[in-house]
């Protein structure tokens, strides 16, 4: 593999972007877990998928080629604001939001698809993840939003915190709302950069499985997330590897890492190698 990294540039640009999506997706979705907002990745990757659907549909419509995760970026965006706005409408039913567009996502999907005229290869691709299917304009997408996360996360970690922790405190101390919208409007983006590597079906697993094993050894907010960026590289660069060399979508090999790596920590807890805090839970 590191041979093809040297001689092929899809190869190169798939593996850059996965150590950006290994990066970003735990980095973000530490803050998710703590705010029990799990399930927000899988309603949000439904909603890619409908749109990437919707970017097919179009550029067979129109005979003109159109970037499906443009379109998939878009109503992902849009998808995000739809939550948020209805955690507001449901105040004390918040979470009902997350199946609503949920369902939506899935309904959209299975509309534009049928116009579509079905799955094909490219399909495929964004919901299992391939590994040629990286190209400049992808790695350059996914580069520029990697950037946004990092800009965003150091310079209102603070307040990330604070309303990851205690909602209502937040409130109190008059934390700006729009933080809220633009949090969730990164997880988006973070998203649907990742659905090219992972593949949309399985990207919640990437902001999720690091986030549970860190879990299960670290003792601090800053800790788990240290831990979970690095448990999510081990498992972008395992995942490719195995990939590549069994000739298989890299999506499902990475989320298997990931799983592998969760279980591993949860023996180490299992026979008292490490112990874990409850803080981080």
């Amino acid at each position: 593999m590191i041979e093809a990294i040297l001689n092929y540039d899809f190869m190169r640009y798939s593996f850059i972007s996965g150590l950006i999506v290994g990066l970003i997706a735990p980095l973000l979705g530490t803050f998710i877990v703590v705010r029990r907002l799990s399930l927000i990745a899988d309603a949000l990757s439904h909603v890619a998928l409908g749109g990437i659907a919707f970017g097919v549909y179009l550029s067979s419509v129109l005979n003109i080629v159109i970037n499906p995760i443009l379109s998939g970026i878009i109503f992902s965006v849009v998808g995000s604001l739809g939550i948020e706005r209805l955690r507001t409408v449901y105040k004390h039913y918040s979470e009902i939001a997350i199946p609503i567009i949920m369902s939506l996502g899935i309904a959209l999907s299975v509309l534009f698809l049928s116009l579509a005229n079905g799955f094909n290869q490219d399909l495929f691709g964004y919901l299992f993840g391939s590994i040629s299917a990286v190209s400049f304009s992808d790695l350059l997408l996914i580069s520029v939003i990697g950037v946004i996360v990092l800009l965003f996360v150091y310079l209102l970690y603070k307040e990330m915190f604070l309303i990851s922790f205690d909602e209502e405190y937040a409130g109190v101390m008059k934390i700006n709302k729009y933080i809220h919208v633009i949090f969730i409007i990164l997880v988006a983006l973070v998203i649907s950069a990742s659905m090219r590597i992972v593949g949309i079906l399985l990207v919640s697993a990437m902001m999720t499985l690091p986030v549970a094993s860190a879990m299960r050894i670290t003792s601090s907010f800053k800790q788990l997330m240290f831990v979970s960026i690095i448990l999510g590289e081990i498992s972008v660069i395992v995942g490719l590897f195995l990939g590549f060399h069994l000739n298989i979508s890299p999506g499902g090999t990475i989320v298997l890492v990931s799983i592998a790596i969760l279980l591993f920590t949860l023996l180490l807890n299992r026979i008292g190698v490490v112990r874990n805090a409850q803080r981080t839970q």
